[in-house]
């Protein structure tokens, strides 16, 4: 049976560390400065033979509702009412402090059973901090060390006490797992639909991810603000859009790297950058008043060197004015800024009134499906054939450049193989010919394509 329990406490008393541990992997920043994590994080969590939801939540801040803290308070406060169960985590080495007290209060009231976690207990400092804890009457703490991994056959025990219902084993249920691939000896896709398709949305700091993600969710899952760079982990929501599976990810804000200096910036923007490298579909947010800045191209070359799909979201639409003037000249500008990902679709949004929404998902899903797709041996070679006809490959040095056959051997992204003779002396301007007659011809807007080539030997050589 699945259940899920919120790790709750004020800032650096060890949540993301336990989370990491429990999830077994690093997955939330972590770091010594208080109030690292901002938003709740979900994740999949092992402990023993029990599976279960483990939720990450920012640190308990006293503050009005309208502040920052305040804000991330509502988003924890969201997190114990979803949970089954609470972790409700102190330092140990500090000790209960008044934020503790304060808080635990807060726990008590929310009714659910709270599994009271003394973190840092290692040492003796720790065990006297442990002992203290008794007085906030949240029952027995557990005296754990996150961090070392102390302590977790007690938190596995007083789990199984809290919720006995939740933690009893199911009996196995047999599924089949068989992804249904599509791929004919014509075209095909290798599109495996029972896994969710992985979006990631990337932009510069303030172009308004967060808040178009919660349109798109229809909820205000993620914390949002005028605060510039709010949003520093990656996080990863599951949800359906149309009966389809989608994980999208919402990051930090990507700046130039030379103005990086800030630690925590620095480890948002590594996490950050891991999300493009793992999703299969990326989102470039615009700011549409300031579109395409250097650094919204530094982060569309970053999408096609790692040879993920793209979709351009031109956020903030609703300030714009004249709208069909402005999009048609920033689709142009798209293509001439952007040839490696010629046919990239530029969808206008707004993530305050919702417009547009639905066409950047309906792109997105889109461009997976090309990003996906093979072209049989037969219809490449075909279209070779006939591209050779009409521009063969210039002779280099006297020696004439002899292209045999092609083939596909991948997707995602596209990756094609030439085979001929003196491929190694090929212009770079006949291979951006050759990727654009491809890109054309078969229909690969918005994906990067990749072409290499294999040089066959002469027999007669020796």
């Amino acid at each position: 049976m699945s259940f899920s329990i919120a790790i709750i406490g004020r800032p650096n008393v060890g949540k993301s560390t336990l989370f990491n541990r429990l999830v077994g992997k690093k997955l939330a920043l972590v770091d010594d400065q208080p109030g690292v994590t901002r938003d709740r994080r979900e994740g999949a969590a092992h402990l023993g033979d029990l599976d279960f939801t483990i939720i990450d939540t920012a640190g308990l801040e006293e503050g009005d509702s309208d502040s920052l803290s305040g804000r991330m308070r509502q988003q924890t406060e969201a997190a114990i009412g979803l949970a089954d169960a609470i972790f409700f985590m102190i330092d140990a080495r500090v000790g209960v402090t008044p934020s503790d007290r304060h808080f635990a209060t807060l726990v008590r009231r929310a009714s659910k059973p709270v599994i009271l976690i003394a973190n840092k207990a290692e040492g003796g400092r720790g065990e006297a901090g442990a002992y203290e804890a008794f007085d906030l009457g949240l029952g027995d703490p557990i005296a754990l060390s996150a961090e070392h991994g102390d302590g977790f056959s007690e938190l596995f025990s007083a789990l199984l006490e809290a919720l006995p219902t939740q933690t009893a084993v199911a009996p196995e249920v047999s599924e089949s797992t068989d992804a249904l691939v599509l791929d004919d000896e014509e075209d095909g896709s290798e599109l495996d639909i029972t896994k969710p398709l992985r979006i990631a949305v990337v932009g510069r700091p303030n172009a308004g991810k967060s808040t178009l993600l919660n349109k798109i969710l229809n909820e205000d899952r993620l914390l949002v603000g005028p605060e510039a760079g709010i949003t520093r982990d990656s996080i990863g929501i599951d949800f359906l859009w149309r009966s389809r599976k989608i994980k999208i990810f919402d990051t930090a804000g990507l700046r130039k790297k030379a103005n990086i200096q800030d630690k925590l910036e620095k480890l948002a923007a590594s996490d950050a950058l891991r999300a493009v490298k793992f999703a299969e579909v990326v989102i470039v947010l615009l700011d549409a008043t300031i579109p395409f800045e250097k650094q919204d191209l530094t982060i569309a070359d970053l999408c096609e060197r790692e040879g993920r799909a793209m979709v351009i979201g031109l956020n903030k639409w609703d300030l714009i004015a004249d709208r069909g003037t402005r999009l048609a000249i920033l689709r142009e500008e798209a293509t001439r800024l952007l040839p490696q990902l010629r046919g990239t679709a530029v969808v206008p949004v707004s993530g305050i009134t919702g417009a547009g929404v639905e066409k950047l998902m309906e792109a997105a899903v889109k461009v997976q499906e090309v990003w996906s797709k093979r072209i049989s041996t037969g219809r490449l070679n075909r279209w070779l054939a006939a591209t050779l006809e009409r521009t063969p490959p210039p002779a280099v040095s006297g020696r004439r450049i002899k292209i045999r056959y092609m083939t596909q051997p991948k997707a995602r992204p596209p990756h094609f193989v030439l085979f001929g003779n003196q491929l190694n002396d090929l212009p770079k301007s006949y291979e951006r010919f050759l990727v654009n007659g491809l890109r054309e011809n078969f229909d690969f807007p918005g994906v990067p394509l990749r072409l290499t080539w294999r040089q066959t030997s002469n027999p007669f050589r020796k």
